[in-house]
């Protein structure tokens, strides 16, 4: 965390959490994606902490997400560096908007804080994600690497998750003893001491 204290107690708790979800190995792919796809950036640190650095600013995502767009069309006019917080902000406000019109759920974006902060980097990979399986299937010849691509752990939760559409759990529940003696209807009385509605 940039700019926060120290986390105690629930919010310490909630904070680790948040910190198991960042996947390293991603963090290198989508790092050899950016530059594939912008060419000329320099190569961050393998670390969580210079990957943020990297990104913090907003530059490299701006560059980033012009590069996914045809020439002559870049959806983000400015990206020159700032030192400034306020500037640094902004432009990765502009690339959240960016990546919203390029088609990325309004759900699926991470809050500028997320990334400017540190407070959750796991969700500016997922959103980083997003934008790649879209631009793959955009298919405008603007895709720069290998479409066929996953990582590891994205191919074991995709097996996982089409092995769990097989299981019926007990969340769905079970009418074995169900019946609805007893149930009134709503605005029905019931009349006391027959059982009768």
């Amino acid at each position: 965390m940039a700019n926060g204290g120290p986390a105690y107690g629930l919010s310490w708790e909630v904070q680790q959490r948040i910190d198991k979800q960042y996947d390293p190995e991603l963090e290198q792919i989508l790092t050899q994606w950016i530059l594939a796809q912008c060419g000329g950036i320099q190569l961050p640190e393998p670390t969580k902490q210079k990957f943020q650095e990297w990104l913090k600013d907003g530059t490299v995502l701006c560059k980033f997400i012009n590069s996914l767009y045809p020439k002559g069309q870049a959806s983000v006019a400015n990206t020159d560096p700032s030192n400034k917080a306020f500037k640094q902000m902004e432009q990765i406000s502009q690339f959240l908007w960016a990546a919203e019109q390029y088609g990325i759920a309004p759900t699926d974006i991470f809050q500028t804080v997320d990334l400017w902060e540190g407070k959750n980097m796991a969700c500016v990979q997922r959103t980083l994600m997003n934008l790649r399986g879209l631009a793959v299937t955009k298919q405008d010849g603007l895709f720069v690497g290998d479409p066929n691509w996953f990582p590891k752990k994205s191919q074991e939760n995709r097996y996982k998750l089409k092995e769990g559409q097989n299981v019926i759990g007990l969340q769905m529940g079970t009418n074995q003893g169900a019946s609805q003696a007893g149930m009134t209807g709503c605005g029905s009385r019931q009349v006391m001491g027959t059982g009768l509605g």
